[in-house]
C-alpha cells in the first residue's frame, strides 16, 4: 500500500512540475504587450487590453495580434475597489468597446469583464489595474 502511495505522490509531483513549466509559454509568436497603455490579459488566444481612466473605459480585442471586429460585441464590466462595486456596459465605438462616465479606477482595482460576441460563447476576463 505504501508503494502505491509513493508512486501516486511521485506522479503528482511530475505532473505539477510539468504544468508549472508550461505556464506562461505559448505555442504562438505574437506578443502580449499593451498597445494602448492598458492592461493585457489573454483568454483563448484573444488578447483583451483594458484602458481605464476616471472618465473613459476602453476594451481593445486582438486575435493573434490582429484587431478583432467588435461591431457585434458588447461587454459588461464589474469594477471592484475595496468594498465598492460598479457595473459598466461597454458598446462598440470604432475598433474597440467603450463607455464614458465616472469610474472609480485606481491601481489595485479588480475588473471582471464578460465579453459577448454574437454567435460565440461569452468570455470572462479578469484584470487588476496597475
Amino acid at each position: 500500500m505504501k508503494r502505491i502511495a509513493l508512486v501516486a505522490a511521485g506522479l503528482a509531483l511530475v505532473i505539477s512540475g510539468s504544468a508549472f513549466a508550461a505556464e506562461g509559454k505559448h505555442d504562438h509568436s505574437h506578443g502580449h504587450k499593451p498597445l494602448h497603455g492598458g492592461v493585457v490579459v489573454e483568454v483563448k488566444d484573444v488578447d483583451y487590453e483594458l484602458v481605464a481612466a476616471p472618465a473613459l473605459i476602453r476594451l481593445h480585442l486582438r486575435d493573434h495580434g490582429k484587431a478583432v471586429d467588435v461591431s457585434r460585441t458588447t461587454a459588461k464590466l464589474t469594477l471592484l475597489m475595496g468594498n465598492e462595486r460598479q457595473e459598466v456596459d461597454l458598446k462598440p465605438a470604432g475598433g474597440w468597446l467603450e463607455a464614458a462616465g465616472t469610474f472609480k479606477v485606481a491601481p489595485g482595482t479588480r475588473v471582471v469583464a464578460v465579453v459577448t460576441t454574437a454567435g460565440k460563447p461569452a468570455a470572462t476576463v479578469r484584470f487588476v489595474m496597475k
